[in-house]
Parts: structure tokens; C-alpha cells; sequence
């Protein structure tokens, strides 16, 4: 490398060269800008070695390093494509010194000087060389220091440079439960700063998913409840656990991190539904009904449908799909864990309202047994059998349906005046449309949702079992059905399901309410007797009869493979007497079992074994 024209020496003897065209301009610590040839075949410590030298810097080379003018570093990975593009590049302390100087001058709490060296700090915390020298010179208590006594922009600029820091998998280990709650307390503040909350709901969002499950290689067997422990150099020893502890200390957070979802600051919002959906993921079973029934109680769904009907970024449509898979999973969990008001206080006080909202009086039928949960349209009185097949999902809709109707004990009565094939079962109809919208909604084991679009309606889950269990209700009086006609009105709920939930990404709200509020029997049940024959239309058509002949073909030759294989293994059968014998004159045989197995040479001397 030569700057300004510099001579070529060669077997020690100077030779003037012609002049050389310079690469690239650089400026010196000292302000002044050089012209430089640089030989894209060096290294990145040769260059700087060599500026050294013709700069006549007394210093070690070592000392220093090269940026571009953003402050991206030059490293050996990108110096051809800086040379190439002629970029202009600056001189300046290397990585480790300037980490050492910051350490340094973290100690000095004057404002100007804290906040240009913060502002430097968020920059630089990112490369590995000034992050690894940084920390050993116990960079990260100083900057905890600081988060704790600061505010305003430097707190915003000391929680940026912690969040950059974060995204290494080392270095910041030490983080304890003060430094957690301290997060957690910037966080509740609803005064806290937009460009302050940023950064704090990052933080708190990775040391939720620094859990030691999501260590590398960690391995937990099937069995153990307990996660598993942290290796003290890896940071992976936080997790939901360890970050709900300190969250329950402050009971405003869930709530102003869930109204900031309204926040007209888009990247708060989207900051804001990372986090929520960091705390969904990765809830523990010791907290998560705790954790979810808050989270329903602040109407968190209800700010994620506002969010949906909002012109948004590509990356907030990201994080609310993520939102709409982790409810999906919560759906799931909730319909496959089973109602037991004996152990858990929330289901019996769940049935307790259903059953005072009702306004009944328990009786005794003419056996002498109990008669109270029956009228509502259980088949039984025991409830853990009744919910399982809906779990607690069912429960909270029935507890719901109930709720958002006043005259649910005018409902009930109704069906009661009736005689017992006329009534509709409401209990027995409120499940049914709860396993018609997980039908829907493919709410199946794993729990894993793949839709690609918003489900406003499905987050609205509750709401829309309401009214499809009013449709049904409605559906069963029209129709003039009895009992054995359950089925029939469970299809016609079915089909209406399908026709006011489709396009649910684009249809508004009141058009679902018109489907299941004002269509009447009649023509529900004409349209779904023209699907039936568009099926029936389909399964006539040439191709699909083919088809329907090749599948055919394809599994009866399977079936007769899989025959042939068990006769040739052969099986043990049952000496049995005929039955044209009497029993009192037959001989029992002497051995009442038999291995028998066909002969290969009969598959094809006789088809008939086939």
C-alpha cells in the first residue's frame, strides 16, 4: 500500500515509480485526509500497518483501525468491496482501546459527556472485539449503573446500548433480579418516554427467551418438570420464570404494555406484540393460567383486532400472526384440559354462575336423584364428563353465552315449558358449536396454526360461539326438531359457520352478525341442499370416478399384498369343534391350538387365497 504517490524499494534500493492512482481517501486521527493506493490482497492489520508507517505514527498498529464514514468497521471480510466502491474511510482507534476509553468514561456522570459516550457505546456494543473488551473491563456494571440513575434521552441512549449488547450470546450473564425489575418498572411507567420503552420491552422480551431450554444443546428427558440448569458462562438462565416473577411485583406493566398496542408509534407497537407473544411462547405451567386470564382480562385480543384493520408494516403483520398462532395454541390447550370444579376453585365458580344465572331450583327426579344440571340440557349431572370433550374452552363459552345474555333464565324456562322431544338441549348445543368452530378453525392437536392471513373473527372466539349457539337455538325452533333430530341441526350450524366466517380478513363484523341473526331456516337449509348436490355433481364427474376406480384398484392390491405376507408368516388358530357336532358326543382334541401358514406353491394354484 502507498499513499500519496509513494516509491517501491527494491533489494534495498529506492526506485522512483511512476505514480500510482489512489483507491481511496483517508482521514487521519489529527482530521487530515490522505490519498491511498490499497492493495486489496492485504489483510486488514497490514493496511492499517502500513498507514501507520508512512503516517509516521509512533504508536502500535495495533491501536487502530479502520472504519467507513457510518463507523462500520473494516474487517478483512469487507475491505475489497470498500476499495472497489472507492468508499472513504477513517483511521481511528481500534475496537479494544475504544472500548477501554468508554469504560472509562462511564464513570464521568456529567450529561454531555455521558450521552455522547453512550451514543458511541450503542454503536460499537455490537462487534465482537470492542463487546469482548468491553466486558472484561467490567463495561457492563457501569452501564447498569448508569440505567439505574439515569433518564430521559440517556436512559433511552444506555437501554439501546444494553439491547445491542443482548444480541450477543455472552457477556451479560450477571444481570440480576433488581436490574430485571428496574426494566419492568420503565416499563409501567405510562410516562416513560416512547424512545425509553423501545428498548426497555427488548430487553425484557430477550431474558424471557433466555430460558435454559433454549440453551444449545440442551436436552431434557421426557419426565423431569423442572427446566434444566444453566451453565454459569451462558446467559441462558432467565426464562419466563425468573422475568413473571419480577412482572407480578408491578401490576400496571401487563396493563400499559398492552395499551401501547395502541401507541401511534408503530415500532412501540410492534415492540410491545413481541413481547406479549415472548410471554405466550414460553409461559410455564406454574404460571400460565395466571398469566392468560390476565392477559383476557386486559382485552388483548380486542387491541390486536384494532391492529389488523390498520395499513401496517410488513414486520407488525409478522408479529400479529405470530399473536393469532399462540392463541391458537392457547384454544388448544384450554379444550383438552379437563373441567374439575372438586380441585379447581375457577370451575366451580364458573358453574356456580351458570347455574345462578339460570335461576332454577334443584329437584329430584322420580329415581330419587338429583335433577339440577339436566335442565340446562346436560345429559348427565356429572360435569368432567360432560366438558370432555371441549374442556375448559367449553365451559368458559357456555360462562360467556350466559353472560352476554340477560334473559338466559327466560331461555332456559322456554325450552323447560316444552315437552321433553321438543326441547333443545342449550348445555349440549353450546358444546356442540364449540367443536364446530375448532372444526373450522382447525383448533387440533399440536395446536399449531398455519394461516398466512388475519383471523379477526377467530380472536373474537367467544363472540362468535354466542351467536352461532343463538343460530342454533333459533335453527331448532323454525325447523320444529326433536330429539333425535340433533344431528340434522348441528349440520345446518355447520354449514352457516362456513358461510358468515369465510373471508374473514376482509368481511366486517356486522356481516357475520346479518348471517346469524336475520337468515332465516328456509334458506339456510335451500342452500345447504344445493352443497349437497354440488357434491353429489362433483363425485358424478368423469375424472373424479377414475380416480375414485384407481384408488380403489391401487388399495384392494395393497390389501391382498398385506393378506398374502400374514398368511405366509402363518398364525396360531383355535382347534373349534363343527358345529354340526353335538357337544355331549364330540371329542375335545387333544391340542386346542393350531399353527397353520399357507404354501407358496398355493398363491398360484389356487387365486381363491388371494
Amino acid at each position: 500500500m502507498t499513499s500519496n504517490g509513494a516509491s517501491s524499494s527494491t533489494n534495498g534500493t529506492q526506485v522512483r515509480s511512476v505514480a500510482l492512482v489512489p483507491t481511496n481517501n483517508v482521514t487521519t486521527l489529527e482530521g487530515s485526509t490522505v490519498r491511498a493506493r490499497i492493495d486489496p490482497a492485504l489483510m486488514v492489520d497490514d493496511v492499517v500497518k502500513q498507514l501507520c508507517i508512512n503516517l509516521k505514527i509512533k504508536e502500535s498498529p495495533a491501536n487502530f483501525a479502520l472504519r467507513d464514514e457510518t463507523d462500520e468497521l473494516v474487517t478483512n471480510d469487507n475491505l475489497r468491496k470498500k476499495i472497489k466502491g472507492k468508499v472513504n474511510l477513517k483511521l481511528v482507534n481500534a475496537p479494544s482501546r475504544e472500548a477501554r476509553e468508554i469504560v472509562a468514561k462511564l464513570s464521568q456522570r456529567t450529561e454531555r459527556t455521558l450521552r455522547l459516550t453512550l451514543f458511541t457505546l450503542q454503536k460499537f456494543i455490537r462487534e465482537e472485539q470492542f463487546a469482548q473488551e468491553f466486558i472484561d473491563h467490567n463495561g457492563l456494571r457501569g452501564l447498569v449503573s448508569v440505567i439505574d440513575e439515569s433518564n430521559g434521552n440517556t436512559l433511552a441512549y444506555a437501554l439501546t446500548a444494553m439491547q445491542n449488547l443482548m444480541e450477543l450470546d455472552y457477556g451479560w450473564a450477571t444481570l440480576d433480579d433488581k436490574f430485571i425489575f428496574k426494566v419492568v418498572q420503565i416499563l409501567s411507567s405510562p410516562t416513560s418516554l416512547i424512545n425509553v420503552c423501545r428498548p426497555a420491552t427488548a430487553i425484557l422480551k430477550k431474558l424471557v427467551e433466555a430460558d435454559p431450554l433454549n440453551a444449545p444443546g440442551s436436552l431434557v428427558a421426557s419426565s423431569s418438570q423442572s427446566p434444566p440448569p444453566a451453565l454459569p458462562d451462558l446467559v441462558y438462565q432467565y426464562g419466563f420464570r425468573v422475568v413473571f416473577a419480577q412482572m407480578r411485583k408491578e401490576e400496571r406493566l401487563l396493563e400499559t404494555v398492552v395499551n401501547r398496542l395502541g401507541s401511534a408509534d408503530t415500532a412501540m407497537a410492534q415492540y410491545s406484540m413481541m413481547l406479549i407473544n415472548s410471554l405466550l411462547t414460553h409461559a410455564s405451567d406454574s404460571w400460565w393460567e395466571e398469566f392468560i386470564d390476565e392477559l383476557e382480562k386486559l382485552n388483548v385480543r380486542k387491541a390486536v383486532i384494532r391492529l389488523m384493520s390498520l395499513h401496517i408494516m410488513e414486520d407488525l403483520t409478522s408479529c400479529i400472526l405470530d399473536f393469532q398462532a399462540n392463541i391458537v395454541r392457547v384454544t388448544y390447550r384450554r379444550k383438552t384440559t379437563l373441567v374439575d370444579p372438586e380441585v379447581e376453585p375457577s370451575h366451580a365458580a364458573a358453574l356456580a354462575y351458570i347455574w345462578a344465572s339460570s335461576k332454577l331450583d334443584e329437584e329430584t327426579d322420580e329415581q330419587g336423584n338429583l335433577l339440577k344440571w339436566r335442565k340446562l340440557g346436560f345429559e348427565t349431572e356429572n360435569m368432567v364428563q360432560e366438558f370432555s370433550e371441549v374442556g375448559v374452552l367449553g365451559l368458559d363459552c357456555l360462562k360467556k353465552f350466559v353472560e352476554h345474555d340477560p334473559d338466559f333464565s327466560k331461555l332456559v324456562l322456554e325450552q323447560l315449558s316444552r315437552s321433553p322431544q321438543r326441547r333443545c338441549s342449550i348445555a349440549k348445543a353450546s358444546n356442540e358449536v364449540v367443536e364446530l368452530l375448532s372444526e373450522h378453525w382447525a383448533i387440533f392437536a399440536p395446536g399449531y396454526s398455519t394461516s398466512t392471513a388475519f383471523q379477526p373473527f377467530f380472536l373474537d372466539f367467544y363472540k362468535v360461539h354466542s351467536l352461532a349457539t343463538r343460530f342454533f337455538l333459533r335453527m331448532w325452533t323454525e325447523s320444529g326438531a326433536a330429539t333425535e333430530d340433533f344431528t340434522r341441526v348441528s349440520a345446518l350450524v355447520r354449514s352457516q359457520v362456513k358461510v358468515a366466517l369465510r373471508s374473514e380478513n376482509v368481511r366486517p363484523w356486522h356481516d357475520v352478525e346479518h348471517d346469524f341473526n336475520e337468515q332465516e331456516y328456509r334458506e339456510v337449509r335451500g342452500r345447504q341442499m344445493k352443497e349437497l348436490e354440488l357434491e353429489d355433481d362433483l363425485l358424478s364427474k368423469i375424472p373424479v370416478r377414475n380416480l375414485r376406480n384407481k384408488l380403489y384398484k391401487e388399495s384392494y392390491e395393497f390389501v391382498r399384498q398385506q393378506r398374502i405376507q400374514c398368511l405366509l408368516q402363518g398364525a396360531w388358530f383355535v382347534n373349534a369343534l363343527p358345529q354340526s357336532s353335538p357337544r355331549e358326543s364330540a371329542r375335545r382334541p387333544g391340542r386346542p391350538w393350531r399353527f397353520m401358514r399357507l404354501v407358496k406353491s398355493l398363491i398360484t394354484r389356487d387365486r381363491r387365497f388371494c
